[in-house]
């Protein structure tokens, strides 16, 4: 009898065992219970620690409430400003609410998924290039908008999202990097050329004292030529003054040069007259006789030789020049003999020209 007992005991001792690690379950501190009993849900989710349920009649799913790091393929798409882009993204969210997690949604996390990576593409499709390379928190708070208010309703909040990497084409590279090159290059320009205008304006300054006191000229010529030497001993620079060399400059000029015109004097020797045609015949002529006529007590009774192919045709015998020398001689082809011989003309014995 007693055996009996003791079997019943046991066995029943041992139903228990197998009921209490059937219906036994331990739901961790970042997770939550949801049991379901015969498919509907069943009062709130359980807390963290030890729980039961009914073996084979309930069933508990435990939904996780840390933050999920979901990282958002690279998205293709077109700005604004007609530039192909690839973005990428990270989204943070977790769970508020484990049975909304559960019955409202087959999988939250393959939804916030999807929903993060149409909400990008549109944020591409909306935003400039300059937003989407320096306006980016603009752009994280406008893509955690677009993804949270769907989110709400499956229990999902969203923490976080952040745009990773902005991919450019190699050529919208290369004219950025002109864009930034040619810009520094102006601001460059600017700065040097407004260097120059406030030291154009110290220098004037500058002549303005130096102009009251030639003394500070002097002095600082001397600290220049001190600096000169102290970079090269072995050269020694004297400036010298410009007034100066315009001073020599007048002085060397001849009294008769001043004027705003001059008289020059015919030159000593004409040139021959060697034209077949007979009018340079009859200057050649006129020439002689202006010489003549010029130094009338230098020269004897002139006399005129008739022209016989290239015949001498002097002056007059025993005339010289007022330098001296022998007057010239002049050369003429024989005119023609329907041509009258040429008669004389006077001729001035010098020639005016004005400067």
């Amino acid at each position: 009898m007693l055996s009996e007992v003791v079997g019943a005991l046991v066995g029943l001792g041992a139903v228990g065992l197998v009921y209490v690690s059937a219906a036994a379950r331990v739901v961790k501190q970042y997770e939550r219970g949801v049991v379901f009993r015969f498919g509907r849900l069943l009062g709130s989710p359980r807390p963290p620690g030890f729980t039961v349920i009914v073996p084979f009649v309930d069933r508990l799913q435990k939904v996780n409430m840390q933050i999920v790091t979901l990282p958002i393929p690279a998205q293709e798409g077109i700005t604004r400003d007609n530039v192909t882009v690839r973005v990428d993204a990270v989204v943070y969210f977790k769970v508020i609410d484990a049975a909304n997690a559960l019955i409202q949604v087959e999988d939250y996390r393959f939804a916030v998924s999807q929903m993060a990576q149409t909400s990008l593409r549109s944020i591409i499709g909306k935003s400039d290039l300059d937003d989407l390379l320096s306006n980016r928190e603009k752009l994280n708070q406008g893509l955690e908008l677009m993804i949270d208010s769907p989110a709400v309703g499956w229990g999902v909040q969203i923490d976080r999202v952040e745009i990773k990497d902005v991919s450019l084409p190699d050529t919208m590279k290369r004219s950025m990097a002109r864009q930034a090159e040619a810009d520094r290059e102006r601001r460059a320009r600017v700065i040097n050329a407004d260097a120059e205008l406030q030291a154009s304006k110290k220098l004037a300054e500058a002549a303005g004292v130096m102009s009251q006191q030639p003394a500070a000229l002097q002095l600082r010529l001397l600290q220049t030529v001190v600096a000169v030497a102290a970079e090269k001993n072995s050269t020694l620079v004297l400036p010298f003054p410009v007034e100066l060399l315009r001073f020599l400059e007048r002085s060397g000029q001849p009294e008769g040069a001043a004027g705003q015109g001059g008289t020059r004097s015919a030159p000593d020797t004409p040139v021959p007259a060697t034209s077949d045609a007979p009018e340079q015949s009859a200057a050649g002529t006129s020439a002689a006789t202006a010489w003549e006529e010029a130094a009338p007590e230098l020269a004897g009774e002139a006399t005129e030789a008739p022209l016989h192919g290239l015949a001498q045709v002097p002056v007059g015998e025993g005339a010289h020049t007022p330098s001296g020398e022998a007057p010239p001689e002049l050369w003429a082809e024989p005119a023609p003999e329907d041509v009258p011989p040429p008669t004389r003309q006077s001729a001035p014995a010098s020639v005016t020209h004005d400067d």
